[in-house]
Formats: C-alpha cells, sequence, structure tokens
C-alpha cells in the first residue's frame, strides 16, 4: 500500500513538473525595458517611443495583465514596438523564451 502512494506521489510531482516547460501563450503590448508598463496600450506614439528607446539601448519587453516580462529573443520584436503580440514561449523567472510570436488582431 505505501509503495503505491509513494508511486502516486511521485508520478504527480514528475508530470507537474513537466507542466512548467509547456509553452503558454501571452497577449500583450511590446514596450522597452525603460518605459515598462507605460506603453500597456498599443498606439503609434508607443510604437515611436519604444523604437527610438530601443535604438538607444533598451530591451524589448512584454506587457501583459499588468505585468512586464523580459523576452529572450530581441530581434524577433523588431518594428513591433508599441504593437499588441501574441507570444508563445515558456516563463523562466520574469523572463519569456520565445518560441513565436504574431501580430494580435484584437484588443491587448
Amino acid at each position: 500500500m505505501i509503495k503505491k502512494i509513494v508511486l502516486v506521489v511521485f508520478s504527480l510531482l514528475v508530470f507537474g513538473c513537466l507542466a512548467w516547460g509547456v509553452d503558454k501563450t501571452y497577449t500583450g503590448t511590446v514596450s522597452c525595458s525603460h518605459c515598462g508598463a507605460m506603453h500597456a496600450t498599443p498606439s503609434a506614439d508607443a510604437a515611436k517611443c519604444v523604437e527610438k528607446c530601443v535604438s538607444g539601448g533598451a530591451g524589448y519587453v512584454l506587457v501583459s495583465g499588468g505585468k512586464v516580462y523580459k523576452l529572450d529573443a530581441q530581434a524577433k520584436f523588431k518594428g513591433l514596438g508599441g504593437k499588441s503580440v501574441k507570444v508563445v514561449g515558456s516563463l523562466t523567472g520574469d523572463t519569456l523564451k520565445v518560441s513565436q510570436v504574431t501580430v494580435a488582431t484584437g484588443k491587448s
């Protein structure tokens, strides 16, 4: 009986840990590390500001659900500053490991 309980608990832990590494979809606005959540809403003014900051050395970030996430694949976001996007990736700490990014068609 104890072996069965230990096996069940072990299985739950293993499958629970595997779920952490699964890619998820995050929808939000591309901002920069300098401005952060100031550009939580997509706009032409935000796009100008973000691209200017990035050309000055800031990095792209994603503002989603009131949180600011660092992005590991900076090149994938070139030209998307101030726009609403859908990002597929896995979260480690506050950094998204990005596998795919597309421009969102609806509200962020």
